[in-house]
């Protein structure tokens, strides 16, 4: 099973334009889908989800509309938004019980072993009996997903899942979604490049409603080899490097500042080339250095 969406448009009322002829493949496992903050991911996540209406194009999750079978989707869905509110009184194996009876399981015997088996598989098992609003936001963020895998889906679609995560929560979770893509279409939203890079198989850069790249993130950062030049600089040399190169991103290093520098040649003295990894890719795309689409001018957007 495969999700395919061709040419996905959304305009709001104001005029602007979320979504500008999105298409892509997207096949079981974890995809990321990256873009800084308002570059529509979250449009698009909504719509994938029947949450929201496209204003055109087509979805197809195998052989269901995504857009026109929304009843039929969500039985296949499970959908984790940026902010999700839960009972702060009531305990994590309580709420999903509760969640249980909604998505249609009426056994009780049946209910007690899905709690039992998706608390387990979240990690949540030892403290099932605690009150929701004692979790930390990567254990809240972990209950979140196990109301999300209710019913099996076969697409799990994360919103910004680890935004204000502390390292070790965050690690928690990524290894909680690599499992799950091994048998389901994973869309993992993100402007954090560290959760693509670490967990996704394939990815697309989005940014103001367009889509940039799609690639395999080994693959991107090998086209782009020798084409990143790293050079160490005071802080104050810095606008004058940045009027002089194509600057993609900058760092600091013990009160030092490293630049990194797309060139297709050595761009200057006291520059080396730099092996590049996916935040390269990034910014090298965002700065319209590679990516399909980098001529076109692109809309005003919202998320």
């Amino acid at each position: 099973m495969q999700l395919t969406l061709r040419e996905i448009c959304k305009t709001y009322p104001n005029g602007v334009r979320a979504l500008d002829k999105v298409s892509l493949t997207i096949p079981v496992g974890m995809y990321g889908l990256l873009g800084p903050n308002g570059a529509g991911k979250s449009t698009l996540m909504r719509i994938l989800a029947t949450l929201q209406e496209a204003d055109s194009g087509s979805a197809m999750l195998g052989g269901l509309d995504v857009l026109n079978q929304k009843d039929e989707v969500r039985r296949t869905l499970g959908y984790l938004p940026q902010e999700f509110g839960v009972h702060p009184h009531a305990t994590a194996a309580d709420l999903l019980d509760y969640f249980a009876v909604l998505e249609g399981i009426a056994g009780k015997g049946a209910r007690r072993d899905v709690v039992e088996s998706l608390l387990r598989q979240v990690n949540l098992w030892d403290v099932r009996h605690q009150k929701l609003g004692g979790f930390s936001g990567g254990m809240r963020q972990r209950f979140g997903v196990a109301v999300a895998l209710l019913g099996d889906p076969k697409l799990l679609i994360v919103d910004e899942p680890t935004a204000g995560l502390d390292p070790a929560e965050r690690v928690r979770f990524l290894n909680l979604l690599s499992v799950l893509g091994e048998t389901s279409v994973v869309i993992l939203s993100t402007h954090i490049v560290e959760d693509v890079s670490e967990l996704c198989t394939r990815m697309a850069i989005i940014n103001r409603g367009r889509i940039l790249l799609e690639a395999e993130p080994p693959q991107a950062m090998a086209n782009l080899r020798g084409r990143i030049w790293r050079r160490v600089i005071a802080r104050d040399e810095l606008p004058a490097v940045q009027r002089d190169h194509g600057v993609i991103s900058t760092t600091l290093l013990g009160g030092r500042t490293v630049v990194h520098v797309y060139a297709e040649d050595l761009p200057g003295p006291g520059f080396e080339a730099t092996q590049p990894d996916l935040t390269d890719v990034y910014f090298s795309t965002m700065a319209g250095h590679i990516g399909a689409q980098r001529a076109q001018p692109a809309p005003a957007v919202a998320a």
